[in-house]
């Protein structure tokens, strides 16, 4: 057995289309995701570009990690980067055209919550962060979420995600994340926001 764990390096923005890919592997099964796009066909074909949108900002800052050629990666938006708001509107009109007209409420409804908690302080965000399921099991998630938080905490700043996976919640909780509360709609599954304080 190799001793040396794998090393986390940063995502170039020519392999910005590599890491998004691993992005869409990971969250093929995702409750929240596949709520909002059940068809595989529609997921498949638009899911890379809702998250180029929703975590595009950690590329031009040089916080988007991978480990392993790509097996996991997380894309990480550091304080005074821009951040996860909707500027360019790609994502607003993204889910308008691809998302169900009976679950667009419901769908703007979650989003606009999660927009609600996040930190007003400035904080590291990570929008994003999996592993390709056939790398799953090695512990790539938890070296991935250990070096950026080493970077937060050199800085000493807090950090912020949203997990939309229920069963992800105790790998966060064991690197300092909170659960700060729960955001469902009448349909949707659970989103749990999370916040970690400064170390």
């Amino acid at each position: 057995m190799n001793d040396n764990p794998p090393a986390v390096t940063v995502v170039s923005m020519e392999q910005r289309g590599v890491a998004l890919n691993t992005i869409v592997a990971a969250f093929a099964a995702d409750p929240l995701v596949r709520w909002i796009f059940p068809q595989a066909d529609i997921y498949l074909t638009h899911a890379a570009q809702l998250y180029g949108n929703f975590g595009g900002a950690s590329f031009d800052s040089g916080a988007a990690f991978e480990i392993d050629n790509y097996a996991g990666v997380a894309l990480w938006v550091p304080p005074g980067a821009d951040d996860h708001s909707d500027e360019g509107g790609g994502i607003s009109e993204l889910l308008t055209r691809t998302v169900a007209e009976e679950l667009r409420e419901e769908v703007g409804s979650v989003l606009g919550e999660m927009e609600a908690y996040h930190p007003s302080e400035p904080c590291w965000y990570l929008p994003l962060i999996g592993v390709d399921p056939c790398h799953q099991g090695r512990g790539l998630g938890g070296q991935l979420m250990k070096y950026a938080l080493a970077k937060c905490d050199e800085q000493g700043q807090p950090a912020y995600l949203e997990s939309s996976n229920p069963a992800n919640i105790s790998l966060y909780e064991r690197h300092g994340f909170e659960v700060m509360g729960k955001i469902q709609t009448t349909t949707s599954p659970a989103v749990h926001p999370m916040y970690r304080p400064a170390h």
